[in-house]
């Protein structure tokens, strides 16, 4: 009962996030309560703290979207605190333990189990309901929440956006040196070689050696594999070890140094980002978000973004991008006010101003009808690609409250031992598999 129960949770949110992808330290109120505070509703007044959980990146459109809601709201003041993706969980991590959580902060499907499973989240569901998000949020955008939410079907996050995976590359490079587009993994490891020149300090790709990079590696791993699900038939066992992705990582962890920089090994996603803008490499691996960062540095003409390569029988498989969004800490003392603040930041006109500049996938359905999605042509191709039958999501476990710590902590630094040739890929995904299974098990139990 308790597999079928899990596999049943599990393919319900791998659906759901398919689907939604298809469519295309300071203190919180005034005395910096822990997680343990069941806060108060407060005046609806005054001031509320907000924590970007992508501070840097976007907080220029978080100021402009603030600014929005302290003219609307005049008796409301937003302190506004940017803390960058790779330093957030282990920031909220460090309030949960001593104290001084926001009252508002961004939470993802990756990072929500571990913070509702410390009971640091208020349940949202009647707040909706009762609000004008009442069903102008995307359904399979708040299924995926809520299942990433450990298993009590409550949703703790309001979805703000969804992303998806992408595989941009250089056009004036591939056209140069007569490449034909990386649509195949075949494509993309023959480009990678063949426009590197280390004497000329041009590469054929950057891969994430740095924060964020065991993602990366999964989806390249998976979509070469072509294994379309993250445990096995038994449900108990995962399949990142088996020996397909085994032999995928071999490839892909190969490319270090070989068609690499030598940097790769602690560029986390700015970095590289930032290095691929301005210097000469074919390709990057990355998400929707950073299109608009690619615009402004090369323009339209010199690059694309399209879906991630095709592998066994031309079927495309990649693992799922998780879903951002707000969420309302239960230890703020002015939570009325504080979600003011969540319902005005997914209203139509400032979701929209939000996905448009971070190029991913609105959560409010009015939003995500305007005119700019069609324009911004890798969010486009990535739901045709979705929509046409030819991808597999393969949906990574985030109902695991260790999967953040898994997945980070406790196995980034390992990758970059294999991409130093210090740790072999199989040793590296057995240690993975040891400790993603007995995570399973712990939550199995816990289920009951």
């Amino acid at each position: 009962m308790k597999i079928s129960n899990r596999r049943s949770r599990r393919a319900a949110t791998a659906v759901a996030l398919g689907a939604v992808l298809a469519l295309t330290a300071t203190a919180c109120g005034d005395d910096g309560s822990g997680a343990g505070d069941k806060g108060a509703e407060g005046s609806g007044k005054g001031r509320i703290v907000f924590w970007d959980n992508n501070g840097g990146v976007r907080t220029e459109i978080w100021k402009e979207i603030i600014a929005d809601f302290e003219k609307a709201n005049p008796d409301i003041k937003v302190e506004y605190v940017g803390i960058a993706a790779t330093e957030y969980q282990s920031k909220v991590d460090t309030a949960l333990q001593g104290g001084g959580l926001p009252d508002v902060g961004g939470v993802g499907a990756a990072m929500l189990a571990g913070f509702a499973a410390q009971g640091a989240l208020e349940p949202l569901d009647e707040r909706v309901a009762k609000s004008s998000l009442d069903g102008k949020l995307n359904k399979d955008m708040v299924e995926s929440l809520k299942a990433a939410g450990g298993g009590d079907d409550k949703l703790y996050s309001v979805p703000t956006s969804a992303n998806n995976g992408v595989l941009y590359y250089r056009t004036d490079l591939f056209q140069k040196a007569g490449l034909k587009e990386p649509t195949t993994w075949e494509r993309f490891f023959e480009a990678a070689d063949k426009l590197t020149n280390k004497g000329k300090n041009e590469f054929g790709y950057t891969i994430r050696g740095g924060a964020g990079s065991i993602a990366q590696a999964l989806d390249a791993m998976y979509g070469q594999s072509g294994i379309t699900s993250f445990w096995d038939s038994s449900g108990e066992k995962t399949t990142v070890n088996d020996p397909r992705n085994v032999a995928a990582l071999e490839k892909y962890a190969g490319l270090y140094k070989k068609v690499t920089p030598a940097a790769d090994l602690n560029n986390d996603f700015t970095k590289m980002v930032a290095q691929w803008d301005s210097g000469t490499i074919g390709m990057l691996n990355h998400n929707l978000g950073s299109y608009q960062d690619h615009v402004k540095a090369l323009g339209v003409d010199r690059f694309r973004g399209i879906p991630q390569p095709t592998g066994p029988g031309g079927k495309r498989v990649q693992v799922s991008n998780p879903v951002d969004g707000l969420g309302l800490f239960k230890s703020g003392k002015n939570k009325e006010a504080a979600w003011k603040f969540i319902e005005f930041a997914t209203s139509k006109a400032e979701n929209s101003k939000f996905n448009e500049t971070a190029g991913q996938v609105p959560s409010n359905t009015d939003a995500a009808k305007d005119a700019w999605i069609s324009k911004a042509e890798p969010t486009k191709l990535a739901a045709d690609a979705l929509s046409d039958g030819s991808t597999t999501i393969v949906q990574l476990p985030y109902y695991l409250p260790d999967w953040n710590t898994i997945s980070k902590a406790d196995n980034e630094p390992n990758f970059q031992k294999v991409l130093l040739g210090k740790m072999s890929p199989k040793s590296f995904l057995d240690t993975l598999a040891e400790q993603l299974n007995a995570a399973q098990e712990e939550w199995d139990q816990q289920q009951g």
